[in-house]
């Protein structure tokens, strides 16, 4: 373990975080987790290219505020597993990964907050196992229904999300993004994002995690699997859970214009907007992220 990533590890450890492995029906997932055990569980799915640090702003105020909250690298991502094909990674296997993850923390259900691709599951978990979502939570990723027909209809949003085609092709976008320690990876988060956003020391802590061996051709397959197969159930276009949906408004990767029908596909749907933020929202602004996660959990 590099020094960045030990003492990154080491910092929220001392704010009261523990890592661990747990073994599912299909995976064996890495997790981050603090909070009372028997507390109302509340599980962070992170998103491209991030991993269950990226949730270090909000898992300790969280878990303060009463809950038990477990965040885990999800598949493909770090040291979870990392099934060798490209169908492992379609929506259903991922959406399973959580609801195993929930009924091996011994509960029925749980609050599901997703961001990025951690959204997306978190979308298709709703709507596909809505009996182990209590409340949904999403930032800055439209409803994958909406998103596949913006694809095909605005050549704006087509532009933005040209980087998910680049990432069909075989073995060079990892070629690409492995030279200099990742520094391509590394300068796209810090130029879509806030300056000051991503630290040296974080970013060197990412690499390192995605320098794993087979860890970045499996990230990437989450995009493959996205393009190249459906799912094996049908998603609903509706979202029965109560969901909060929290957008930054200058993501220079989705466009804002998906945030409404998105919100529009829920029973029970907040939106709010924040108009100075990027993708990467809960880095931003963490202190209102979790302001507004604890009031709609307490609802």
């Amino acid at each position: 373990m590099s020094r960045a990533l030990a003492n990154l590890q080491t910092e929220l450890e001392a704010a009261g975080i523990s890592f661990s492995k747990v073994q599912l029906r299909n995976a064996e997932l890495e997790i981050a987790s603090a909070g009372d055990p028997t507390a109302p569980l509340v599980v962070l799915l992170h998103g491209f290219p991030e991993s269950y640090l990226g949730w270090r702003h909000q898992i300790v105020p969280l878990a303060a505020a009463g809950f038990r909250v477990v965040a885990p690298n999800q598949r493909g991502y770090a040291g979870s597993s990392k099934p060798p094909h490209v169908r492992d990674y379609r929506l259903d296997h991922l959406a399973g990964d959580v609801a195993d993850l929930i009924h091996q923390q011994g509960r029925s259900q749980a609050i599901v907050v997703g961001h990025d691709w951690g959204a997306a599951v978190a979308w298709y978990l709703a709507a596909t196992i809505p009996a182990v979502v209590a409340k949904l939570a999403i930032l800055n990723v439209p409803h994958p229904l909406v998103m596949r027909k913006v694809l095909r209809t605005s050549l704006r949003q087509f532009f933005k999300s040209w980087y998910m085609l680049v990432f069909q092709l075989p073995w060079l976008p990892e070629l690409m993004a492995r030279r200099h320690q990742f520094a391509p990876l590394r300068k796209a988060l810090t130029e879509s994002s806030r300056a000051g956003t991503f630290t040296d020391a974080e970013l060197a802590a990412y690499a390192e995690l995605w320098s794993i061996p087979g860890a970045y051709t499996t990230m990437l397959h989450w995009y493959r699997a996205a393009f190249r197969y459906g799912q094996e159930t049908a998603m609903p276009p509706r979202i029965t859970p109560a969901t909060l949906m929290l957008w930054g408004c200058r993501d220079q990767f989705l466009a804002r214009e998906m945030a409404q029908p998105s919100i529009d596909c829920c029973d029970q749907g907040t939106l709010h907007f924040f108009e100075e933020a990027t993708h990467w929202i809960q880095h931003e602004e963490p202190h209102r992220v979790n302001e507004l996660l604890l009031e709609f959990f307490r609802r």
